[in-house]
């Protein structure tokens, strides 16, 4: 048990280049629109350095995955979802292929951190039942 009182059934990480996932979404105009959602986009595009936010939420969406225990393909990048509390906390919202899977292990509940620097973003999962 944790301190929030859901047995951790998975835990994923991520760590994401911040200057090279920029370059990416340069050269490839329809990737943002297909790893992020519009809440997504507006929020990163509203900050001051939407690449870091981008990267933050790219990591983990990345992370949740891992807690899954899946790669890449498994779910959509639409599946996953990172929005905000009131209180400014990343707040995860599964949906679709990863919330089917999600709930076939257990999961009830999930936690996220996210953090970065200049160049590079990192965030952790963890799937709670």
């Amino acid at each position: 048990m944790d301190a929030i009182g859901g047995r951790l059934l998975g835990l994923g990480l991520d760590v994401v280049d911040i200057p090279r996932l920029a370059g990416a979404l340069i050269r490839r105009p329809g990737l943002r629109g297909r790893l992020f959602t519009e809440p997504e986009r507006a929020y990163a595009e509203s900050m001051a350095s939407p690449a870091a936010t981008y990267a933050g939420r790219f990591a983990a969406k990345e992370a949740l995955m891992k807690a899954l225990g899946v790669g890449l393909g498994a779910v959509d990048w639409s599946d996953v979802e990172v929005l905000r509390h009131e209180g400014g906390r990343p707040l995860l919202v599964v949906r679709g292929r990863a919330a089917a899977l999600a709930a076939s292990v257990g999961v009830g509940a999930w936690q996220v951190s996210i953090s970065h620097t200049d160049k590079v973003a990192s965030a952790v999962v963890a799937a709670l039942s």
